[in-house]
């Protein structure tokens, strides 16, 4: 019952920020193409970009990468907690195209499982991928074959062990009581501590102004921007500062940088979580959803100003992680290269080579389809 409240608590937090019920085998009525190949297409659905824009290129270069004859792409509406039918509609639209053998879904907010039932009404055939839901696990795990959602309480013990491990003697811990109060974020800050304490560091909780509060955003990030630099001077510059939420994510990184202490990783593992704003890299229409050109150019900011090896992240943004595994993951199902739906050995080779490595899945208690994913930081 923690799990599924914590579960359920965090779906909450990030609507922006388990048994697979398909075949056991790739489809075997598709039907050949003119080469004499597996005519397939697979369904991309994802957030518009003004909800998510990671998203919504990460699907256009899946569809660049292989084709509008293989990739589909449709959206989810803004309002999708009042729009549930649209979602359900677009779902369908995609699932009515005899060719399309697996559909895509990140995230996959609320509309997802009773898009998912009409889906299998029509197409029982359909291979069903949903990351980052929204909706209760149990019954998510029932809908989708697979199901990917970061594994937030097992990043407790990562993120320590990994500040630990870039030189930190000191942790900082920013949130607010608001936050605190979530058991997802309560547990994981007690699974940090400990953590942190059993490797030698000490760990320092610091409340922060609530963004929702009187002063808004602009007050805790002002308060980020000064205290930072007193923590630093108070403890030295092998401090790691960390924090809970998304508006104090530049401020820290700006500050760590400019006064050489150690910047783990944002509380949205992402290159692009306020990295570029934080140290001014300007991104060209061209580049936008270029995560190695991203990579590059943070990685050439830390080292101009001194703090190669001192910045953190997770090599992809986590949804354009799950799209782009879902659809390779996908295409080798539809190719038989899959031991049935699920095939943890393949999915996480698929993710390795996504990542560079350093991926490990954890399934959700009780199920075999429904994985928590955590990945190995990419250090600037």
């Amino acid at each position: 019952m923690l799990k599924k409240s914590l579960f359920l608590l965090l779906a909450l937090v990030m609507v922006f920020g388990l048994f697979g019920c398909g075949d056991d085998a790739a489809p075997d009525d598709a039907a050949p193409d003119d080469a004499g190949e597996v005519e397939w297409k697979i369904g991309i659905m994802t957030g518009t970009v003004t909800q998510n824009e990671e998203e919504y290129r990460e699907a256009m270069r899946m569809q660049e990468k292989y084709g509008e004859e293989h990739i589909m792409i449709a959206t989810y509406p803004d309002r999708f907690m009042q729009e549930q039918e649209t979602t359900i509609t677009n779902m369908l639209e995609m699932a009515s195209d005899p060719a399309v053998k697996a559909i895509v879904m990140v995230q996959a907010v609320p509309g997802a499982v009773a898009a998912s039932d009409k889906v299998r009404e029509i197409r029982p055939d359909m291979l069903i991928i949903l990351g980052q839901p929204q909706e209760d696990p149990d019954i998510i795990a029932e809908k989708g074959d697979l199901v990917f959602m970061v594994d937030d309480l097992g990043r407790g013990d990562q993120i320590a062990e990994h500040a630990a491990a870039m030189g930190a003697e000191v942790l900082v811990h920013y949130s607010f009581p608001r936050h605190m109060s979530i058991e997802v974020l309560a547990e994981r800050r007690t699974l940090m501590k400990d953590r942190a304490e059993e490797l030698g560091l000490l760990f320092v909780d610091e409340d922060a102004p609530d963004p929702t509060g009187d002063a808004g955003v602009p007050g805790t990030q002002q308060f980020i921007m000064e205290d930072v630099p007193r923590k630093i001077d108070q403890y030295g510059v092998n401090t790691a500062v960390f924090g809970t939420n998304c508006a104090m994510m530049e401020p820290l990184i700006r500050q760590a940088v400019d006064y050489g202490g150690i910047f783990p990783v944002q509380c949205c593992p992402s290159p692009y979580h306020a990295m570029p704003a934080a140290l001014g890299i300007e991104v060209p229409e061209d580049k936008k959803g270029d995560v190695p050109w991203m990579l590059d150019q943070i990685s050439e900011k830390c080292a101009e100003a001194g703090a190669t090896g001192r910045v953190a992240s997770w090599p992809v943004p986590v949804n354009m992680m799950f799209i782009e595994a879902g659809v390779e993951y996908a295409i080798k199902w539809i190719n038989g290269e899959t031991d049935g739906d699920v095939d943890k050995a393949v999915l996480t080779a698929v993710m390795e080579d996504i990542a560079g490595g350093g991926v490990v899945l954890t399934e959700w208690p009780g199920t075999d389809n429904f994985f928590l994913y955590l990945s190995d930081h990419y250090i600037f």
